[in-house]
Formats: C-alpha cells, structure tokens, sequence
C-alpha cells in the first residue's frame, strides 16, 4: 500500500490559470472605447482638421500677412521720422523768421534815428522831405528821397511823392517837366527810391520833390534839389 502513494506539490495561492489576465483585457478594451471617443468627438463637434494643401495655403496668407505687416510698420516708422523731422525744421525756420523780423525792426529804429538828426525841412510841413539824391542816368531820372513825419499817429498816411524837373528840352529851351506821380504810404518816416522817365532829349537842372495828399491835391511837403 505504501508503494502505490504519489507526493502532490503544495500550492498556496491555488492552481494558476493559464492565458491573458483578465485587468489587462479590461485596461485594453477601454484604451479601446476611449480612443474611440475621442475620435468620434472630433468629428462631430470639434472643426474639422486642415488637409496638407490647406494648411500649406493658410501659412502661406499668414507669412504674405506678416509681411506686408512688417512693410507698413517701416513706412509708418519713416513717415514719423520724417514728420519729425519737419516740425523741427518748421520750429527751426520759426525761430530764423522771427529773428529775422526783429532783426528788420532794429534796423528801422536804427534808421529812424538817424532820419530824426537830419537837418530839418525849412518849410515845415506836415511831411518833411529831410534829405534827397537825385541824378540823371541814361535819360532816366534816379531818386533817393528821405521823407519824416513828425506826429505820424500809429496808421501810415497815403500820399503821392510828385518831382517837378527844370532844365532845357530838346530845343535847348528852359521848362519844367511834371514826371509822373509815385504812390506812398508815409508813416513815422519813408525812404521812397526808384526811377522815372524825363521827355526824350531833356536836360534837367533841379527839382522839385513835393509830398501831396493825393494826386493834384494839397501839398503836404516840398523842397528842391539839384540834379546831379
């Protein structure tokens, strides 16, 4: 009877089963289901996946985008400089303005002093003709006149600087030549100059420069000169 007694192997935990468990079967059948999911919420619900060509053409409009991006914002930063630039240029030409305005008034205060120390008109008039040049050019009169206003008031006054010429006409005959009437506006003082025309083949010896209020009208001012 003793001989005929097989040993059985002890197992603590039971017979082992043979295959894949079952944890792993359950682990992959999910992984499974939820990428199943996934795929099937993106195709129903979230935006559709750019093909090849698609996406080629949309980074292509995104790089021509920021291309002309990148332009505008070089052209907006020039034309700033540039603008920059003009407004000092424009505060620049304000300053030389004003300076060459104040530059201009002190030269006629200058002036104005010096026309006040001539000598005085002896006739006194309401305009004075302090000092004058006149000669003779090519048959063309030159003038240089000096004319003061003593009481000038803050408005120039229109007036009209007349010459009387006298001398000899072109038949050697002694006469006087009105010449024709210039335009003033006479304030604390003026210094007209110009030229004018003498008749054809005269020959004159002095003059007369008057000041008038208007053309022909009352005298306002006067004195001779001779004619260099």
């Amino acid at each position: 009877m003793l001989g005929q007694f097989k040993p059985v192997a002890y197992e603590p935990y039971g017979r082992r089963r043979s295959g894949v468990p079952r944890w792993l079967v359950l682990l992959l059948v999910g992984v499974a289901v939820g990428a199943a999911g996934v795929i099937v919420l993106q195709e129903a619900y979230l935006p559709q996946r750019l093909t090849v060509d698609a996406s080629t053409r949309l980074r292509t409009a995104f790089e021509r985008a920021d291309g002309e991006r990148q332009r505008l914002e070089a052209a907006l930063a020039d034309t700033s400089k540039r603008l920059e630039t003009t407004l000092a240029e424009g505060k620049s030409a304000s300053s030389d303005v004003a300076a060459a305005r104040a530059a201009a008034q002190r030269a006629r205060d200058d002036l104005a002093a010096v026309v006040s120390n001539l000598p005085p008109d002896p006739r006194a008039g309401s305009v004075e003709v302090r000092a004058a040049k006149v000669s003779v050019k090519g048959g063309v009169l030159h003038y240089d006149v000096v004319l003061w206003r003593e009481r000038a008031g803050s408005q120039p006054m229109p007036a009209v600087l007349q010459l009387l010429v006298t001398g000899l006409n072109a038949r050697g005959v002694e006469t006087t030549a009105s010449l024709a009437p210039v335009q003033l506006s006479v304030g604390n003082f003026e210094v007209p100059r110009g030229k004018l025309a003498l008749p054809e083949g005269f020959k004159p010896r002095q003059a007369s420069v008057q000041v008038l209020d208007r053309a022909n009208g009352k005298q306002l001012g006067m004195r001779v000169f001779l004619v260099n």
